[in-house]
């Protein structure tokens, strides 16, 4: 009881950090609906990579991802951190300086669907009122996985039923969203981003220390049949879901085949970033792109130290506490368990700030986007054009409550497994904006009608393919990003080809942006 009420006063003091931010900024974030959604364009490079990668990784980082090695081994797992990490370099690399730039020519854009609408002239806002719409779907989606994330948590470390534990998590992150806006959420996620990485290379030390060293994990991960294999995967025996035990001892099959449709599956996780709106929103947020190279290298890192990190955790976990957690959904508590298990109750505690401050730092993003979507998008673009900027944000805070009740009530399903609402939900902005965005950057030829057709074409594959094909099995079992991606590419490239080039002043605008670089 004592060591439960040291890990709840860390916790609560770090929580406390996190408001002390929001209040901080609210002044200014308060100012406009520029300042509130976008930050003002201001933020450093520091802020800008750490934030974008924090907000992006969310509790799926320490708790999704670590689960899924331990539960079938590091095949999956580290296969899908491959593509994620290509994913950020590439896009940090080429997508980040031409959109900072692209974003401020097209009308000052501030959020991803004002970007898209602007890039294209729009006069009837059709493209940003289908870009409002999908994010608000995925939005709710991913704001649910993290609160799966946050009912786990708590539920988990102190006994109390995982319902109200997730709904008191959703308040926390609802009301510190209203109070801070863009500004605060970036400079906390600063702040997270550090924690989650602290909190992972301090549990993986001291995991392997505990399990008897490196030499003794990577004994017993090998004397699990695929478990170490990076083409081919544990097959834990279960019934009704639940790994079965005998003598103390996991019970698993023989290894499965993990071949090159499930690696391509795997890596296609990193064409996700290129339609991500968290991310792409920073490269919008920075204050110059001459300070975009520094970011690009210090997201790298980060992203390539923690994915590491957080793939490991979960071996380790398998060598310690082999017969702790014998479902998927109960798998991705590895990383509670390794650390109240293991260290002192009040770094303990610090350490399961790192879960909530993934939690946190994404959800809050989640938020944000989707209700930017709404109140500048759809209410100002569309629903009433002469909207003042009170309204604006009046509509905005409006949105995110019914977002966050909508979110509730998905999350409400105790057994969800985090790793797939995330997996879904990035598939669904990977295809969705993805195939869109580079094409709007990167080729003159591109125009509303591909624009309209890629989305739709998209979005709606990636419903249509998880639903529908990848249940099928077989060579269909791919995930959904990677067919839907392609399909809204080919759908944007057709549609444009045999419909009118855009006029010369979208022309233009484009050549200009081109040759500024």
């Amino acid at each position: 009881m004592e060591n439960t009420i040291q890990i709840m006063i860390t916790m609560a003091v770090y929580m406390a950090a996190v408001i002390v931010i929001g209040v901080a900024f609210a002044r200014k974030a308060n100012k406009s609906s520029e300042a509130y959604f976008i930050g003002g364009r201001s933020l450093g490079p520091w802020v800008t990579a750490m934030s974008a990668e924090a907000s992006d990784m969310s509790g799926w980082l320490l708790m999704g991802l670590p689960g899924l090695a331990y539960w079938c081994g590091i095949a999956d797992a580290t296969w899908t951190a491959i593509g994620l990490a290509a994913g950020t370099y590439i896009n940090w690399l080429i997508t980040s300086k031409r959109l900072r730039r692209y974003s401020e020519k097209a009308g000052n854009a501030i959020t991803l669907p004002d970007f898209f609408s602007n890039r294209f002239h729009e006069k009837k806002k059709v493209v940003m009122t289908i870009a409002a719409l999908f994010i608000l779907i995925f939005f709710t989606v991913y704001a649910a996985s993290c609160l799966v994330t946050c009912g786990k948590l708590f539920s988990t470390l102190f006994g109390f039923d995982y319902i109200p534990m997730m709904i008191i998590g959703a308040v926390f992150v609802l009301v510190y969203t209203i109070i801070g806006g863009f500004l605060a959420e970036s400079v906390s996620d600063f702040m997270q981003a550090i924690v989650m990485i602290v909190a992972l290379i301090v549990i993986v030390v001291t995991g392997t220390v505990a399990a008897g060293g490196l030499g003794a994990v990577v004994s017993n991960a090998e004397s699990i049949p695929g478990f170490l294999e990076f083409f081919g995967i544990a097959t834990p025996t279960t019934v009704d879901g639940v790994q079965q035990v005998v003598n103390g001892e996991p019970q698993f099959g023989a290894a499965g085949t993990y071949g090159f449709l499930n690696v391509l599956s795997a890596v296609a996780w990193g064409l996700g970033y290129f339609g991500m709106p968290q991310v792409l929103l920073r490269f919008m947020a920075i204050r110059s792109e001459h300070e975009l190279t520094r970011s690009r290298r210090i997201a790298t890192v980060w992203v390539v130290i923690s994915l590491t990190v957080a793939v490991f955790i979960g071996v380790v976990g398998r060598t310690l506490y082999p017969v702790a957690l014998t479902t998927a959904s109960s798998a991705e508590n590895i990383f509670i368990l390794l650390s109240t298990n293991l260290l002192p109750p009040l770094l303990a505690g610090l350490v399961m700030a790192g879960i909530l401050a993934a939690t946190i730092s994404s959800s809050d993003s989640y938020l944000l986007i989707a209700a930017s979507s709404f109140s500048k998008n759809i209410y100002q673009g569309l629903l009433h054009r002469k909207a003042t900027d009170k309204q604006v944000m009046l509509i905005s805070r409006i949105t995110l409550l019914v977002i966050t009740v909508v979110a509730i009530f998905i999350a409400l399903d105790e057994n969800s497994v985090i790793f797939t609402i995330v997996s879904f939900a990035w598939a669904g902005f990977g295809a969705t904006f993805g195939p869109l965005m580079l094409l709007s950057l990167f080729w003159k030829r591109i125009n509303r009608a591909g624009a309209i057709a890629g989305m739709l074409g998209g979005g709606g594959m990636v419903f249509v393919w998880n639903l529908l094909i990848r249940p099928l099995g077989g060579i269909w079992d791919i995930y959904e990003l990677l067919p839907a991606f392609l399909f809204s590419c080919l759908c944007i490239v057709v549609v444009s080809l045999l419909t009118a080039p855009p006029s010369e002043e979208i022309q233009k605008e484009f050549d200009d942006v081109r040759t500024e670089a």
